[in-house]
């Protein structure tokens, strides 16, 4: 009895002598290799160059998002990348392009004012020389004094938007505080602050929202030439937005500008201080109906191994951006990142077992349109739980949409299983400032659309230096990109996307639909 037991504890430790490290593998001349391309051999800066200065502003539709869609869809042949196609989704609608804009006081005295078109909206008639009319409206009657007066005029009502003195840095880095808080949240103590809203609040938002429709309506039915509204920002950074629609039933719209605040709010004293202010102005737009189809560029490095190689590893950013900028940081950025990663790559001559796919996406300002499409049109149907070929193919989503600061982390979504082989696959990157692993689930970009269908999807923990300073803004510029930084994401990114692809299993998710 005693001499069986010593045998099966013997086997019991051979058994255990042979079970694999349950660490999760890491390739490090793999690893070391990325980074020396990454990090001596970058093309980050010419590629930024050319998305923002040679590009420029690729709004949703617009001429200049298809020249983006082109020359990417060049570079990956070039690259030697397969698959390439500029994939449609479904219809977007009408594109819009600006081709020219001018505005300037003329009276009291001559100063070129900074302002930007609101996006699909109407130009102005050929140039415009008027006396401001302000509009003092705090009913919907009030607005009915102006009717019969306002043909050929330029307006603008007053806002209450005023420039405010920061005494914070204009650019910051996650502290290491703040980078464990992340890797170790509280537990929520609840919804702060979450009572019943003020009704006589809710009424005057209510009420300006209306006179602000109103008045829109009647200065486009009286024939006025051009409206003029103040945005946030400080120094000449005019937050731009939308002013019409990219809809197909061609409505007529608004000539309106945007103008930074210090501009506006100097309009503005000036007339209510019995002041004259004229304006000269001129804007020319174009509209696109040759084509309302929305579009994503994709392309491939094609998977090697026969039982593995139909599988997926998607990264991915989107390539439409506003107007008035280049688009530099919300999202040239990640595009450039994303690219720079499958560049590392190929120069690698990596052969991965699963097909890693980089996907540019189409319309996301908008609503996620590029991102949402792809799933709808190869992965599954949100609303009916209806998965299509892709759904079990796709092992991650990597996303970058958070401007050109460094990785500091990731965050899991909260997908649990996912830590220990993040926390090895970062491991390497830590001297780089790189180790954060979060359960936090965070939304508002594309990765969102996959983890909607169950599908894992991530978005990168980057340092926030000046973004939410400068995205939507006419100075959202290559000037703002942080070069070095970039070079440290492409290194990441490539690692995660080559060990994702090259993993014996697929990544780990939570259920969805009927699995749930």
């Amino acid at each position: 009895m005693i001499k069986s037991k010593y045998y099966l504890f013997l086997s019991i430790l051979l058994v255990f002598a042979f079970i694999p490290n349950a660490e999760e593998p890491v390739d490090r001349d793999l690893v070391n290799q990325i980074r020396t391309i990454a990090l001596e051999k970058s093309q980050v800066e010419n590629l930024s160059h050319n998305i923002t200065d040679y590009i420029g502003p690729r709004l949703s539709g617009s001429t200049n998002l298809r020249r983006a869609r082109a020359w990417t869809t060049e570079k990956f042949a070039e690259w030697g990348l397969t698959n390439i196609k500029q994939d449609p989704y479904g219809e977007f609608g009408r594109g819009w392009n600006v081709k020219k804009q001018y505005i300037a006081m003329t009276e009291p005295y001559y100063q070129q004012l900074i302002a930007t078109p609101k996006a699909w909206t109407d130009g102005t008639n050929g140039p415009v020389s008027s006396e401001v009319v302000m509009i003092q409206a705090e009913t919907l009657e009030d607005l009915d004094k102006y009717k019969g007066k306002l043909k050929g005029k330029i307006v603008m009502m007053p806002t209450t938007l005023a420039v405010t003195t920061s005494f914070e840095p204009d650019a910051r880095r996650w502290t290491d505080e703040q980078l464990e808080a992340f890797a170790n949240p509280q537990p929520s103590e609840g919804q702060r602050g979450g009572g019943a809203r003020d009704p006589e609040f809710m009424q005057r938002m209510q009420l300006q929202r209306q006179i602000a429709v109103a008045a829109n309506e009647l200065f486009l039915a009286e024939g006025a030439a051009l409206r003029i509204t103040g945005t946030r920002g400080n120094f000449g950074t005019v937050f731009h937005s939308a002013g019409g629609s990219y809809s197909t039933d061609k409505k007529a719209t608004m000539p309106e500008l945007e103008m930074s605040i210090e501009h506006f709010g100097r309009i503005q004293r000036l007339i209510e201080n019995g002041k004259t202010v004229k304006l000269e102005a001129e804007v020319q737009v174009e509209w696109l109906d040759d084509d309302y189809q929305g579009y994503n560029v994709l392309a491939d490095i094609e998977g090697t191994d026969p039982a593995l190689k139909d599988q997926i590893v998607i990264l991915g950013a989107h390539i439409d951006s506003w107007h008035a900028g280049s688009g530099a940081n919300d999202n040239g950025a990640g595009v450039v990142v994303m690219m720079e990663a499958m560049r590392i790559l190929k120069e690698l001559g990596v052969e991965p077992r699963r097909t890693i796919r980089i996907a540019l996406w189409g319309e996301e300002e908008q609503g996620l349109y590029g991102s949402r499409g792809y799933i709808s049109k190869y992965v599954a149907d949100r609303q009916s739980f209806e998965k299509k070929e892709q759904w079990d193919k796709i092992s991650a989503y990597y996303n970058i949409d958070n401007g050109s600061g460094k990785i500091r982390g990731i965050n899991l979504q909260g997908i649990e299983a996912l830590a220990p082989i993040f926390s090895a696959w970062f491991e390497p990157f830590a001297d780089l400032g790189a180790s954060t692993i979060s359960l936090r689930s965070v939304g508002s970009t594309d990765h969102v659309a996959f983890n909607a269908v169950g599908v894992p999807g991530f978005q990168f923990i980057q340092d926030p230096i000046d973004y939410g300073r400068g995205y939507h803004t006419n100075m959202d510029l290559y000037e703002r990109l942080q070069l070095d930084d970039m070079k440290q994401m492409a290194a990441i990114v490539a690692s995660m996307v080559i060990h994702t692809a090259n993993r014996d299993e697929m990544l780990p998710r939570n259920p969805w639909g009927e699995d749930q």
